[in-house]
């Protein structure tokens, strides 16, 4: 097998990779029979030079390649067809600016398989960027947070070479006792606690959270069983919560009064309640000043959340009375940051977090055979037809 890397070709640009170099020499070490090259890109996180050092090839064309490996989906007219390849297509949603890009797979009978269909048996996602997104929208979160308060500036996260210069920049924050809400707990949530953790922030139970007084920054941690209720009153029930959200509520609103800022990273789905209104946002006991909202879902359970922001200018001001958009860090407003491509910004360590996943446990499903069929159900069109998983996308493909 030949596997080739990509250079990203979506504007704009993106400089993440689906496999490091030392990974990719690793990766033949382990596999004599592979071989791997790179399509030769000066944009990339690590460079052409890099990859080289590691004793793998850069080329200018990838078409003697079995595997294509990238990161953002591949325009139209860079398709190779006949090959097989890997990369998240935001298609699986029928997303309208992307069906041009499923016609053209199937009309060249390439063979994809998206990263984001990836699951393990018990439907868990494999891979993905949702760590990073959570480390750099927390930083943001700070970064936010000290230029709102006059007390301390940190320098924007794509300008640090890597996670050790970034968490060096966090030395620089100082505190008052404020509160800060985390709410999700997979691989966004837990991201972000990654950083309250390097901050050494006190995490505290909900419950104190919402009647205690401190002395010294906090934090809390919540899932969805937390901030929703059932409309009936009676027990909380995951399974409900997923097959009847109808029959639930949001019940929000406790913290506002008691949050001074507010990390949103976690899983919200269009049918389950919104979390709060914008005139409970409007509220004078709403006590939240920045909302780092990195979920970011427009019109979805935030109000405030009103565009997507992005890594030039991550920061805007939602002004709670009129719901309108306002400069980032007025006064009268909450400030919002949005940004909706947050791994971007710290690329070494994304790609480098990402590749292990993709090295260790994905792609020895390609070479040494998919017991479990993980592979198989993530394979979106093959032979120039969409597969039995995704056959549901058919009218989407027809325009229809």
């Amino acid at each position: 097998m030949k596997i080739g890397i990509i250079r990203e070709r979506k504007s704009p640009p993106d400089f993440r990779v689906p496999l490091t170099p030392a990974q990719c020499e690793s990766l033949l070490i382990k596999y004599p029979q592979l071989k791997i090259v790179v399509e030769s890109y000066p944009k990339r996180c690590f460079t052409d030079q890099e990859y080289e050092k590691h004793h793998i090839p850069v080329v200018n064309h990838l078409t003697d390649c079995d595997v294509i490996l990238g990161v953002k989906e591949v325009p139209v007219d860079a398709l190779i067809e006949n090959k097989t390849y890997v990369f998240f297509s935001h298609t699986i949603k029928k997303q309208e600016h992307n069906r041009k890009l499923l016609q053209a797979i199937l009309k060249k009978n390439i063979r994809l398989i998206d990263y984001e269909c990836l699951k393990y048996p018990n439907d868990g996602r494999i891979i993905g960027f949702g760590r990073y997104a959570g480390i750099v929208g927390a930083y943001n979160a700070f970064r936010g947070w000290g230029i709102r308060t006059q007390t301390f500036l940190l320098k924007p996260a794509h300008e640090c070479f890597d996670r050790k210069e970034l968490e060096n920049e966090l030395k620089k924050v100082k505190l008052s006792p404020i509160k800060i809400l985390l709410t999700g707990a997979g691989k966004v949530g837990n991201g972000a606690k990654e950083i309250l953790n390097v901050l050494d922030i006190r995490e505290v139970p909900w419950q104190d959270y919402i009647n205690q007084l401190y002395q010294e920054p906090v934090y809390t941690q919540v899932e969805f069983p937390v901030y929703n209720r059932r409309k009936d009153g009676t027990e909380f029930s995951e399974t409900d919560f997923f097959n009847h959200p109808e029959l639930f509520e949001s019940d929000f609103a406790k913290f506002l009064p008691h949050t001074d800022l507010y990390i949103a990273g976690h899983f919200w789905s269009p049918q389950s309640p919104r979390f709060f209104t914008r005139e409970e946002l409007a509220s004078p006991s709403c006590k939240i000043q920045l909302i780092a909202d990195i979920s970011c879902d427009i019109d979805g359970p935030i109000p405030s959340t009103i565009r997507a922001s992005t890594i030039a200018e991550p920061f805007y001001g939602y002004h709670p009375q009129t719901g309108q958009e306002k400069a980032a860090f007025d006064k009268d407003s909450i400030t919002v940051m949005a940004v909706d491509n947050l791994p971007c910004e710290l690329p070494r360590d994304a790609s480098e977090d990402f590749g292990n996943t993709l090295s260790k446990n994905i792609l020895p499903l390609l070479i040494d055979g998919d017991k479990d069929q993980i592979i198989e159900k993530a394979t979106i069109a093959e032979n120039g037809q969409l597969t039995r998983y995704f056959a549901y996308l058919q009218d989407y493909v027809d325009g229809k």
